[in-house]
């Protein structure tokens, strides 16, 4: 039987072929943006977001040349979302992923335009006829997305994360890291169920299943920013100390924080448990999750 770590493996290789074939890649005047776009995608990233869709759209018999492509616009969001959070504006990160951040590699300018490339690149991604035949469902994926990015999603929970509110309580970060990373794990559940033509009750349990894990995830990472080294960890640690920015870990303290990561993690189960063995990898990547060390 394969295990987790060869599936989230295994599908990240594939996830990378295809945003290799997608993403510009000819010599023109425009060759250092697409450079920068490349250098931000691939090469790295566990592509956690990405096996999300594959695998609920597995759930429900999708071929993995349509799910491949909207994992693939996941991906991209989520590579342009680091590009600008790690920009001096944002979080200045000088590390993303074990290497130099967009911006040190290829300078502030070309960072954001990389971004800005990145975004629409998604959209028009998911907006071809090769990822489903149905016009109908196209649009869904594309509005679904734009939502879960945007004021109310995860560009939201990121101008909360730079101006909390003063004396924040644990509520006002838990929102703030469901729009943050909650939405757009999310948006990668329901895109597959989606691509399924799954009933809106399926589409509800895999969404909610996926907010749960998603601020356990921004839990673990607060955990990981406080205990973690940078070796293993890949990018700089002690940032929200030195920044004063406001976690969970700031609201609980670290033994509640993990008592809260547990809590989460049960919830989420409790979400797909009328999918039984099928589901099966779900509740191997909230172990992932839940347990992981970067």
């Amino acid at each position: 039987m394969v295990g987790f770590s060869e599936a989230l493996a295994a599908v990240a290789k594939t996830v990378d072929r295809t945003m290799d074939l997608i993403l510009p890649n000819n010599a023109s005047p425009e060759t250092t943006l697409f450079e920068a776009m490349r250098y931000a995608v691939l090469g790295s990233g566990k592509r956690l977001r990405p096996f999300f869709v594959v695998s609920t759209a597995r759930l429900f018999g999708v071929p993995d040349e349509r799910s491949l492509r909207v994992a693939s616009a996941v991906e991209f969001v989520h590579s342009y979302s680091l590009i600008h959070d790690d920009l001096p504006a944002m979080d200045n990160d000088d590390l993303r992923r074990g290497r130099p951040t967009v911006h040190r590699r290829f300078g502030e300018a070309t960072a954001i335009l990389a971004g800005d490339a990145l975004l629409p690149l998604a959209f028009e991604t998911l907006a071809d006829a090769a990822t489903h035949p149905d016009a109908g469902i196209r649009a869904q994926l594309v509005t679904g997305l734009a939502q879960s990015i945007g004021a109310r999603g995860m560009v939201g929970g990121q101008m909360l994360d730079l101006y909390p509110r003063p004396k924040a309580t644990y509520g006002d970060v838990a929102r703030m890291e469901r729009l943050k990373t909650g939405a757009l794990f999310a948006y990668a559940c329901e895109a597959g169920a989606l691509l399924g033509g799954a009933g809106v009750a399926n589409r509800a349990a895999l969404m909610a299943y996926a907010l749960d894990m998603g601020l356990a995830f921004q839990i673990v990472d607060d955990l990981l920013d406080l205990e973690g080294d940078e070796a293993t960890v890949g990018k700089k640690v002690g940032k929200d100390a030195a920044s004063r920015k406001v976690t969970a870990i700031d609201c609980l303290g670290p033994d509640a924080a993990r008592k809260q990561v547990r809590l989460l993690a049960e919830q989420a189960l409790s979400h797909i448990s009328d999918f039984g063995p099928e589901a099966t990898i779900l509740r191997d990547a909230l172990a992932f999750v839940v347990d992981r060390r970067s």
